[in-house]
């Protein structure tokens, strides 16, 4: 400060006002002194001589003080003005021991009058909070206290809240108020609340920001009302029936809680079982009346109709002529007998009539035959097949000689229209049966010309194969005779055995392969049913097949038939889907048959069309196979990395199609494919992330996981679901990502992945993507078999009779793990020819011939192998 005045000051001199005290006018006031601005402190006073300023008990000196002088016009007294200015350094010498403070002391001739003391205090505000908002997830209705204790500051902060960085105004919210303590209350939370709240404090120095909480209000869900009780299952005999509630009132929302119990209750019922009428025995005939006539009578009693069963076919009463003494009959005369001979030629003559009518048609129809020759060119199949010719001493190895007898033709049956719209088979031009060319297609006898030969050279190819359409990655078809062949459609474990024989000799068919998406074909289901396998079609649906077809495909259930009743479906001409086949209780009588595995099913049918495999679980136990696949973007120019999380139903069609659509997105695989086993415990699937290194990554996912409804996943209809977890590096440098991946049903199975991985050039996982496709969709005659055709021939003749010593078709069904179908094998003309078509179908192309050998030879039913492995 300037020199200090002395503590002695001269009295003014007396004036007019001489005997008035002074009084202050305007009185110094407490400042805060900002950063290193100087404040300014000012007193005013009438009348008055003189004024000083001191300061902390020292007098200001005088020349740091400026002084004005005026007169006070209502009274006319003088008035004066002094002003002093305080620095932040004459504050700062004393802090610590006392507060800074300036008082005026103004005299007049009657004496002196002090004004009220003025702090000066040096403002700040320091950058820590005491006590910051914190993330909270509360219920819906429920209190929220947030608090805020603002950082220590001169003059204290005041404080104001953010809510999604919009200022809270409890003015305007009669929810919202904040308390003098700072901390901001919501009163009822509601979702509109749900974001995230960022305390302010701020004063004339610095304005500071606290850490944003996120409050995330989420809604636990509650039960609806339960349906009624659907009707009994079972028509007849015991069954159940259920109803079902959803968990909807309300529906869980931002992470609340799934409904507790099931959602699905069942019951046991009994359905009375309709009996149907039968008749009890004739009684004896009558005697014999006065009109040449008896007769007997039976009720349908044995039992009577009840349960709204059948009553009895036939006549209740019978009767007939007779002869005794009581009838009267006269001898036929001559009138009787030339009616009956007229009445004989009439018919001899239309019999002859007509037999005349077959004869010119069938005449007229083999006129219409074109220009294929006959059936013996069929028999060119064999010819890339190497067997050696059977020799005159060994009558026991089968030849087959050129059937020249039968006339050839294709098939010329009609195909169901299908009324689906999109689902409908998309064909390629011109009809289904055309390898022969446009127009009518049939074959008729002839001598081997040059067609004949350009027809046989593509019959006797190995692999003939028809070249699909393009864009046809989900379909195969190719021409075939009776020799047989197999249809594939590659990299989804779905194929089409058409065994030998299954095709009458003769006859030509044109057969397809297809893979439906399984958004362009409506499969309905109901209650807890839901889709194991892919939708596939075969056909064309009406081509006659005299022995079974197999179709294999895959599924994804883990059966159990204490928790599934597994249906096998096929969508019928006018479009609806029936169930054709429930496994487990398979009449053998049937034309379809289903082999169940661990991975695939194979589905014996005489009848093509389009098929699915529908599981409905019976209890809460039953589960289904999901594949979860990790992928993310192959280069991340961006700060921005995407990880995108598959749940897939497990089988090889899906994952296919799942690797193609990364392809173009141009993902790569980032982890070893997992299985979990999801429940119809109607729990969700969730999905979180783990132990990033916060340094490096981020992750912009708000809540703590993320969830797949349990519906999208059971029902099987959705076939790509996923979740994608944005991340976020901080620098573009950054390349080794490493964290942990979560999935996990509630209450339920759950895995985990690690990744740790560069983004930039790890692919270690690209061996676990499936290939592109290779090989050939429709193979033709032997070359579709392992099992040399003339070899199968020998050993079906050889173990279809029955064995003196059980050595026959049976013993090789249980050499090969088969021995729970023998009633169906049973069923079969040839049982050894069924079994031999369902290992072929199960084990091509990597199928070991000499492990079926080595079966066959343990047979043992010509002292000794039928055929050995080097035959093979």
């Amino acid at each position: 400060t300037g020199a200090q005045q002395s503590a002695t000051v001269a009295n003014p001199a007396s004036g007019a006002s001489s005997d008035l005290l002074p009084h202050f006018q305007l009185e110094p006031e407490d400042v805060y002194i900002v950063k290193n601005k100087a404040v300014s402190l000012a007193c005013r006073a009438t009348p008055a001589t003189q004024i000083y300023f001191k300061c902390n008990g020292e007098w200001v000196h005088q020349g740091d003080h400026v002084t004005q002088h005026s007169t006070d016009r209502s009274t006319g007294l003088p008035v004066m003005e002094v002003r002093i200015e305080v620095t932040r350094q004459q504050v700062e010498k004393i802090f610590g021991l006392e507060e800074y403070w300036c008082q005026c002391v103004a005299w007049s001739s009657s004496g002196t009058t002090k004004s009220q003391k003025a702090f000066v205090r040096i403002a700040y505000l320091r950058k820590n909070f005491e006590q910051e908002p914190t993330a909270r997830e509360v219920s819906i209705e429920q209190g929220i206290v947030l608090p805020c204790r603002p950082p220590e500051g001169i003059p204290p902060a005041e404080v104001e809240w953010l809510r999604n960085e919009e200022l809270v105004d409890p003015a305007l919210d009669a929810n919202v108020y904040v308390t003098p303590e700072h901390s901001l209350v919501l009163r009822q939370a509601r979702l509109a609340d749900t974001a995230n709240y960022t305390c302010v404090a701020k004063n004339i120095v610095a304005r500071r920001r606290s850490a944003s909480a996120a409050i995330t209000v989420y809604v636990n869900g509650g039960w609806s009302t339960w349906t009624q009780w659907s009707g009994c299952s079972t028509s007849c005999g015991r069954g159940w029936q259920k109803r079902s509630r959803t968990c909807t009132n309300p529906t869980p929302l931002n992470g609340g809680a799934f409904c507790e119990g099931q959602n699905v209750q069942k019951t046991a019922c009994t359905t009375l079982c309709p009996v149907d009428g039968a008749w009890s025995e004739w009684s004896k005939w009558s005697e014999c009346g006065a009109e040449c006539t008896h007769w007997r009578s039976r009720e349908c009693s044995e039992p009577a109709p009840r349960n709204g069963g059948r009553d009895c076919h036939g006549p209740e009463l019978d009767t007939r002529n007779c002869t005794s003494e009581l009838c009267t009959h006269a001898a036929p005369g001559a009138e009787d007998v030339a009616l009956y001979v007229g009445l004989v030629a009439v018919a001899v003559c239309l019999v002859l009539l007509l037999l005349v009518g077959v004869l010119v048609y069938c005449r007229k129809k083999g006129g219409l035959d074109a220009d294929v020759a006959d059936s013996s060119i069929l028999t060119a199949g064999f010819q890339p097949v190497s067997i050696k010719p059977s020799k005159a001493d060994n009558p026991s190895l089968l030849t087959i000689q050129p059937d020249l007898s039968t006339t050839t033709m294709t098939y010329q049956g009609s195909l169901c229209p299908r009324q689906d719209g999109p689902a409908k088979l998309q064909l390629p031009n011109g009809h289904l049966l055309s390898p022969l060319g446009a127009g009518r297609h049939t074959l008729h006898h002839s001598s081997p010309a040059a067609e004949g030969a350009d027809f046989v050279a593509r019959l006797s190819t190995q692999s003939y194969f028809r070249s699909l359409p393009r864009g046809t990655n989900n379909m195969a078809y190719g021409t075939f005779n009776f020799l047989g062949g197999r249809l594939m459609i590659p990299n989804t474990g779905i194929s089409l055995l058409i065994p030998p024989d299954a095709i009458p000799r003769g006859k030509i068919y044109e057969v397809y392969l297809t893979l439906h998406k399984q958004e362009e074909v409506r499969l309905p289901l109901a209650g807890c049913q839901t889709l194991l396998s892919p939708i596939v079609s075969c056909g064309p649906p009406g081509v006659l097949l005299t022995r079974p077809a197999i179709l294999a495909m895959g599924h994804c259930v883990e059966a159990s038939a204490e928790n599934w009743s597994i249906r096998l479906k096929k969508q019928s001409c006018e479009g609806t889907w029936e169930d054709v086949l429930q496994l487990g209780a398979e009449p053998c009588t049937e034309l379809y048959y289903c082999q169940l595995e661990a991975q695939a099913c194979y589905v014996f049918t005489e009848q093509l069309g389009r098929f699915a495999l529908v599981g409905e679980s019976l209890s809460m136990a039953a589960s289904k196979r999901l594949k979860l696949v990790l992928f993310a973007p192959a280069a991340c120019p961006s700060l921005e990395y995407n990880i995108r999380v598959y749940c897939l139903s497990d089988t090889q069609d899906v994952l296919k199609e799942v690797i193609q659509l990364e392809k173009q997105l141009g993902g790569q695989l980032i982890g070893a494919p997992r299985v979990l086993h999801f429940k119809d415990s109607y729990h969700n699937l969730r999905l979180s992330i783990h132990d990033m290194p916060s340094s490096l990554w981020k992750s912009k996912l708000l809540a703590s996981y993320q969830e797949i409804p349990f519906y999208h996943i059971w029902s099987g209809l959705q076939p790509f679901l996923h979740c994608t977890f944005t991340l976020e590096r901080l620098s573009t440098s950054t390349c080794e990502l490493a964290c942990k991946i979560w999935v996990w049903q509630v209450e339920g199975d759950g895995q985990s992945f690690t990744v740790n991985f560069n983004i930039a050039k790890d692919t270690r996982f690209s061996d676990w993507l499936v290939p592109d496709e290779v090989g050939t969709p429709a193979l033709v005659g032997p070359s579709a078999f392992k099992i040399p055709f003339l070899i199968r021939q020998k050993i079906i003749s050889s173990l279809d009779p029955p064995g003196t010593r059980g050595a026959d078709w049976r013993t090789l069904a249980q050499k090969l793990n088969l021995d729970s179908h023998l009633s169906f094998f049973a069923s079969k003309a040839s049982p050894t020819a069924m079994i031999l078509n369902l290992w072929e179908a199960r084990h091509f192309p990597n199928g070991n011939l000499s492990q079926l050998a080595a079966a066959v030879a343990e047979v043992g039913k010509q002292d000794g192998a039928l055929f050995s492995e080097a035959e093979c």
